[in-house]
């Protein structure tokens, strides 16, 4: 999998702002897990600004909505921090610090080694599993697509009628 790497973005709705006490498990356990993701196998990148991490980042109209996204040079690796790892531990408690979330939280894709997915193409994919399910273009750990890169945005296939689908992907979805 040399040339290729496996891109993910998670969000989740806090239950109140990051200053708020109900929120100070999570805000006290940040720096830990994301220097734990940095010296983890495989990973190769995370979304992070000034303070290391990129909790100030809303690229959602709710401000409660927090982002996450990471590159990993497999599935496993990534896996295995976040289910073999301390991060775990946090994982387990999130239902204290985050709110029940109906809508899809995570997608997964690959990307060739050395780009950087933006925030604005990571919520396109989020938004296409939402919408479509599991697919090359957007997967999740329990659905993972072969290690191939999908081309983006999905080609029109030659045969789809005006205002048909994109490869089974109504137009103006993506």
């Amino acid at each position: 999998m040399g040339k290729i790497h496996l891109a993910q973005i998670n969000i989740g709705r806090m239950k109140a702002a990051l200053e708020d006490p109900v929120m100070a498990g999570f805000v006290a356990r940040l720096e830990d897990i994301n220097a734990l993701a940095d010296r983890s196998d495989g990973f190769v990148w995370r979304l992070q600004g000034g303070e290391g991490n990129n909790t100030y980042l809303r690229p959602y109209d709710d401000e409660r909505v927090i982002v996450n996204m990471s590159v990993w040079e497999t599935i496993e690796q990534l896996r295995a921090f976040v289910y073999g790892s301390a991060h775990a531990e946090v994982l387990q408690q999130r239902r204290d610090w985050f709110e029940k979330f109906d809508g899809t939280t995570t997608a997964l894709w690959w990307i060739p080694k050395g780009h950087v997915p933006s925030v604005d193409e990571a919520k396109k994919r989020l938004a296409l599993l939402e919408a479509h399910g599991p697919t090359p273009f957007a997967f999740t750990f329990k659905t993972p697509f072969e290690a191939v890169i999908a081309p983006w945005p999905p080609a029109p296939t030659p045969t789809a009628p005006a205002g048909g689908t994109v490869q089974g992907i109504p137009r103006g979805t993506i």
